[in-house]
């Protein structure tokens, strides 16, 4: 009696990819470099994905570390990430023509900033330093908020009456590395209070739901994303939580090691928030070359969520006639893949 060989195969997480911030922010750029014309000046990167900067860079946007390398009087799009009240003044200083594509879920984390410090809390932002998406935040009030980059710097925080303490997040971390984050400051702190909202955002969520579904099966996880990307770097560490033998993150399709796939059966796939599909596309690609032909969508919510473009170019593409009209992008449509 013969027995047929395993069958290799692929588990896409699903949702994965573009969020609607990151489509929002991407989109607005499009549009104002069609509407205004090249150049468009972009304040860091617009979002966190090479092939995205790269792309939109040669259609004509000059991306800039900060706005002093913007020409007075110029058009600048802030990222994605958010800016803080001084990255505004500085702007306005400059008279420079803002379109403001900060995600709406990022900004109510600043208005929850806003009010905390207003009501005189200590407020206990859990993230990474240096991130653009805490720096904008913690620029709200610089005087109330510290950050805590994670569960092991909680035993450095000090503050000023721990009766009016209040914890808020970035909005692209692990879920469970937050919550551990917040148990040791409850401890610390009795009277912590929480946000009126979860801060982590429902992509970041989702994605790392759908990873920890697909983990388990796999010999190795795939996540297609940048390594500025916070959210694509937390997938990697929740597969290998949630049980993948190995994992890896990679940019692009040519960054594939055969030799990862030695030995492996299955092969989970998935992609950070600021990624677009024809990137994984193209992952997809490369794997049914080495056998992985076979692919299996295993999807545990769906998406559709879409932020409208920011007010600023909004107004200006009705005063010129052109509906903002945003269709949903032909790389984000579904594969044709079977549903499990």
């Amino acid at each position: 009696m013969t027995t047929s060989p395993p069958t290799k195969r692929v588990l896409l997480a699903a949702p994965r990819g573009y969020c609607a911030g990151v489509d929002r922010a991407v989109d607005a750029v499009e549009k104002a470099l069609e509407h205004y014309g090249a150049p468009v000046y972009v304040r860091k990167e617009i979002v966190h994905n090479k092939y995205v900067v790269e792309s939109l860079a040669a259609r004509g946007a000059i991306f800039v570390h900060e706005t002093d390398e913007v020409p007075e009087g110029a058009r600048v799009v802030f990222s994605a990430h958010g800016v803080s009240p001084a990255v505004h003044a500085s702007a306005a200083a400059r008279s420079l023509q803002t379109i403001d594509a900060t995600c709406p879920l990022v900004t109510k984390v600043h208005k929850e900033a806003v009010r905390f410090a207003a009501d005189d809390f200590d407020i206990l932002l859990i993230g990474h330093e240096g991130h653009e998406e805490v720096e904008g935040t913690q620029g709200e009030a610089p005087e109330r908020i510290q950050v805590v980059n994670s569960p092991d710097a909680v035993d450095d925080v000090v503050v000023r009456d721990p009766e009016r303490v209040v914890w808020i997040s970035q909005t692209t971390l692990s879920v469970d590395e937050t919550m551990e984050t917040v148990r040791r400051l409850r401890e610390r702190f009795p009277a912590l209070q929480d946000p009126p909202s979860d801060d982590i955002c429902y992509a970041t969520q989702n994605r790392q739901v759908a990873v920890k579904k697909i983990a388990p099966q796999c010999d190795v996880v795939i996540t297609v994303g940048s390594a500025n990307s916070s959210n694509s770097v937390r997938l990697v560490e929740v597969a290998l939580e949630s049980g993948a033998r190995s994992s890896y993150r990679i940019d692009k399709a040519a960054e594939l090691d055969p030799a990862w796939f030695v030995g492996a059966e299955t092969v989970g796939v998935t992609s950070g928030a600021s990624v677009p599909e024809i990137l994984v596309r193209d992952v997809l690609d490369v794997l049914a070359s080495l056998g992985f032909g076979t692919v299996e969508e295993v999807r545990t919510a769906t998406e559709d969520l879409m932020f409208s473009l920011p007010r600023e170019l909004r107004a200006d593409l009705k005063a010129a006639g052109h509906a903002p009209a945003r269709p949903r992008r032909e790389a984000r449509r579904t594969l044709d893949i079977t549903p499990v």
